[in-house]
């Protein structure tokens, strides 16, 4: 399976122009990670003076944000950054477990040398950057989730797991400084996913994995209510 950011769903598939591209990926950073509010309307004006780039590229890529969940269309009136729930968060979750859960154990059963060395490269790297506090540690983290899944055989399965985690991990960044993960050794959990999913032990790798996002989860149920969500 092809490493390149595009089968990951980190570049918009088919862009004409990398304005397109340069535009998708700003907005979808200004997103996730919150610098755009859930609910904020999207005027392409002012998109277009902050990014700094033409008003074709920012329609284009708002469209292709639809399709992530990312962006919703305001019948006539424009877009909006999708807005958040604790239903929505909920759902989020559950499909990631229902999908990962499947994708993770195709590809265990498709594993080849290639495979478990990018698993622990990818590894290495996040750990090595979350030791060092770089910037580029959760780049580095979603890598390594997505690394793991990337030896299945279905790449509309792995564009819905990518999705997810942009749609998951936007909610951690709403919950900011109230996460607290003082009572869990996140790192040993990482590494308890990969060792049992390169040793081609599937039912222990996804235990590990599932109950890795499930605390996550139960962290964000705690931090995150309906007001704080509207």
């Amino acid at each position: 399976m092809d490493l390149h950011p595009s089968n990951l769903g980190l570049e918009p598939l088919g862009a004409e122009s990398s304005a397109t591209q340069r535009a998708y990926q700003a907005l979808r950073k200004l997103i996730v990670t919150g610098d755009i509010k859930p609910g904020a309307k999207l005027k392409i004006e002012g998109l277009r003076k902050r990014l700094q780039t033409g008003a074709s590229p920012i329609r284009e890529a708002l469209s292709l944000l639809t399709s992530d969940n990312l962006v919703e269309r305001m019948d006539q009136r424009g877009f909006r950054a999708s807005p958040t729930s604790q239903q929505n968060f909920e759902e989020i979750l559950m499909l990631r477990c229902e999908l990962e859960n499947i994708a993770l154990r195709q590809s265990i059963a498709n594993q080849t040398q290639e495979w478990e060395e990018s698993v622990v490269l990818s590894h290495h790297r996040m750990v090595r950057s979350h030791s060092s506090g770089g910037e580029d540690f959760e780049d580095l983290h979603k890598a390594f989730h997505m690394a793991l899944l990337l030896n299945c055989e279905g790449p509309v399965l792995l564009k819905f797991c990518s999705q997810l985690y942009d749609l998951n991990i936007r909610y951690r960044y709403l919950a900011g400084s109230a996460m607290n993960y003082k009572r869990r050794d996140v790192s040993s959990e990482h590494k308890n996913i990969m060792e049992s999913a390169i040793a081609g032990d599937a039912d222990a790798a996804c235990e590990h994995l599932l109950d890795h996002y499930r605390k996550t989860g139960a962290f964000l149920v705690g931090v995150l209510d309906e007001a704080k969500l509207a």
